[in-house]
């Protein structure tokens, strides 16, 4: 008499999942952007010395347990509350480079100079000195992020001729990380250390400079 086979419906033919697939609850955007939202809001509030992963799920409407399988403390959170914002970055075209400049400067002025963006900008940093590892995340969350804004503005100067191509792509990578230090590191100073606004004709001036500079730069 012949044997019978195995159902394929049978527990041991049926194939395992992959290894790589995830089992557990799929993470909700809704409840990530309600939690940066709170940490944000508790950041103004509180400031960082009050600031509780407790307080910022009690805002947020959600479990304490939720917060802590996404962040694993305050400080990770708040980098990431923070680097949304500067998401806000956009470079649109306005005819000409200086005036792609003056624009994503006035921008990033104006998001240094929101309560939540001051308070916890400058408590990342100064928590940053003495933690590597949240060193790293500002750098990933927020300074590698937003460097796009540097190639995109190069790469459309260079299609309107007003600069020269880069000779190669670790040049153009070099350049772009010293342009951004330059221009990030003006206007955090001139907003948030020395308290100065970033008006219209501090812009101008700058990015005067700046171009001057990166022209100078381009003929080496």
């Amino acid at each position: 008499m012949q044997s019978r086979t195995p159902s394929d419906s049978s527990p041991s033919s049926r194939p395992s999942p992959p290894s790589n697939v995830r089992t557990g609850r799929p993470r909700s955007a809704a409840a990530d952007e309600a939690i940066l939202e709170a940490t944000r809001a508790a950041l103004v509030e509180l400031g960082w010395s009050k600031l509780t992963l407790g307080d910022v799920a009690t805002r947020a409407g959600v479990a304490k347990t939720t917060l802590y399988r996404r962040w694993p403390g305050k400080s990770e959170l708040v980098v990431d509350a923070v680097a949304v914002l500067f998401d806000e970055l956009e470079l649109p075209d306005r005819g000409s480079l200086a005036a792609d400049v003056e624009g994503v400067v006035r921008q990033f002025a104006a998001i240094l100079d929101r309560p939540e963006t001051k308070t916890a900008l400058m408590a990342v940093v100064a928590e940053s000195t003495r933690d590597a590892p949240l060193r790293d995340r500002i750098r990933t969350s927020i300074v590698d992020r937003q460097k796009r804004l540097v190639l995109e503005g190069r790469a459309r100067a260079e299609r309107r001729g007003e600069l020269p191509r880069a000779p190669d792509p670790a040049a153009a990578a070099a350049t772009a990380d010293l342009i951004y230090d330059v221009a990030a590191g003006a206007v955090v100073h001139r907003t948030l250390v020395s308290a100065e606004p970033a008006d219209a004709e501090w812009v101008r001036r700058f990015t005067a400079l700046l171009l001057g500079g990166l022209a100078a730069a381009a003929t080496d």
